[in-house]
């Protein structure tokens, strides 16, 4: 069984008398869009954005051209020098991260700081009684009055 690799392949089994026909026939209609369709383009005036076209478009006016790109300055390095800066900065950094692996600091000793840290801070105050808290409450409440109503 002979199996084709696309679709349109049986189209080109033929004899080479119909190959031409097809590739003069594509050639004919692919020559139609040579041409600038937008040349003698006209917009039309009843259009809601006519007026905005026709302020865009500038007539007369000179396009750059491939002379007008500048020159390529002479005072940057080259690009092979971009890539063996960034080798360089990867090896030192490698070599940097070596260095200093034994001086990464840890958590050790933790509970002596925070003791330390306690003796330097003072007495601990101790924590208020409930009972404390809420007669304190009660006392500020009834103290507050209610503002007046408001005037209608």
């Amino acid at each position: 069984m002979r199996v084709w690799s696309s679709p349109f392949m049986n189209l080109w089994s033929g004899h080479s008398a119909s190959r031409l026909v097809v590739a003069a026939f594509s050639c004919a209609i692919l020559s139609a869009c040579i041409g600038n369709p937008f040349e003698d383009a006209k917009v039309d005036p009843r259009s809601p954005i006519a007026a905005e076209v026709t302020k865009s478009v500038r007539l007369g006016v000179n396009y750059p051209a491939f002379r007008d790109i500048p020159a390529v300055p002479k005072d940057v390095r080259p690009h092979m020098q971009y890539g063996e800066q960034a080798a360089l900065t990867e090896k030192e950094a490698a070599a940097l991260t070596l260095a200093t692996v034994s001086d990464t600091w840890t958590l050790n000793n933790s509970e002596a700081f925070a003791a330390h840290a306690r003796a330097a801070a003072g007495p601990e105050i101790p924590p208020a009684d409930p009972l404390d808290t809420a007669a304190f409450a009660k006392a500020i409440k009834d103290r507050a009055t209610l503002p007046p109503p408001p005037r209608r």
